[in-house]
């Protein structure tokens, strides 16, 4: 493993063919797929070139247990896009920073600047993301349930069996189709496939989003096991000194980002359908 020579200070020919291996989806867009199209797999090519090392994937689909069937059982070295600071990992400096977005129709102005406290929530169908068979499992569904919004609120699966082919954007499909007026979803997920709609749509930070019991923004990092901090360290320097270059690539994929604030990373669960 690389960790293994890094840790050693193993140098020369023989450690530098030692790949980097990320463990990633293989058909996870916006993030991953085997043909290294999403916007993890060009930060991760940037990271192992940075480091010298070729870079290999450790393919495993993303849902629950994912960290344990790859990460922590030694097949790969790193994972992106995991919550700063989640357990039973060693987590990197965040390179990005997002929110669940409020997205709706452009057209349909009577529905801009929505709050999760807005009454005009309780007239209209939402759409909220789901993970596994709890609708409170995410933030946005948590936050709705305690507000009494439940009868008017449809879930749309993100992982698991019920998942379809590219089911993250199944809850924009919904919204374009008039069967929701409203979608709350995951930052980077709602940008990218909003740029890829034919109809406007409009995307407005979840608010509040500093919810003790579900937080609406997080800080996202990356995952080594842990006692791999030479590995941790390299990471972090190179995430540093490319940091523009990552927020070029985040840009390119429609990913909002909110501006980078370490001491408010969120220790809590994973946003649905970022790396878990």
């Amino acid at each position: 493993m690389l960790a293994v020579l890094l840790a050693g200070a193993a140098l020369g020919a023989r450690a530098a063919e030692v790949p980097l291996t990320v463990c990633a989806d293989p058909d996870d867009l916006p993030y991953s797929n085997r043909a290294q199209q999403g916007f993890e797999n060009r930060i991760a090519a940037l990271l192992a070139a940075d480091l010298h090392h070729p870079l290999r994937y450790y393919w495993w689909p993303q849902m629950r247990g994912f960290g344990r069937k790859t990460l922590t059982a030694a097949r790969c070295d790193l994972w992106l896009g995991v919550a700063r600071d989640m357990a039973h990992i060693e987590s990197t400096r965040p390179y990005y920073r997002s929110s669940y977005m409020f997205v709706t129709r452009r057209a349909e102005t009577g529905l801009a600047g929505l709050t999760f406290d807005d009454p005009r929530l309780k007239n209209h169908l939402i759409g909220v993301q789901m993970v596994g068979s709890g609708a409170g499992s995410t933030p946005p569904a948590h936050a709705l349930a305690v507000r009494g919004i439940v009868a008017n609120v449809r879930g749309f699966m993100v992982d698991g069996e019920a998942a379809a082919s590219h089911p993250r954007a199944a809850i924009l499909d919904a919204l374009i189709a008039h069967r929701i007026d409203v979608a709350i979803v995951w930052g980077p997920q709602a940008g990218f496939y909003a740029r890829r709609s034919p109809m406007p749509l409009r995307l407005e930070p979840a608010r509040p989003d500093d919810e003790p019991a579900a937080p609406m923004t997080y800080a996202i990092a990356m995952a080594v096991r842990r006692g791999e901090t030479a590995l941790e360290r390299a990471i972090d320097a190179s995430l540093e000194a490319h940091a523009a270059r990552i927020r070029k690539i985040l840009d390119d994929y429609g990913v909002p980002q909110l501006p980078l604030v370490t001491a408010s990373s969120v220790r809590a669960p994973q946003p649905a359908g970022a790396a878990r």
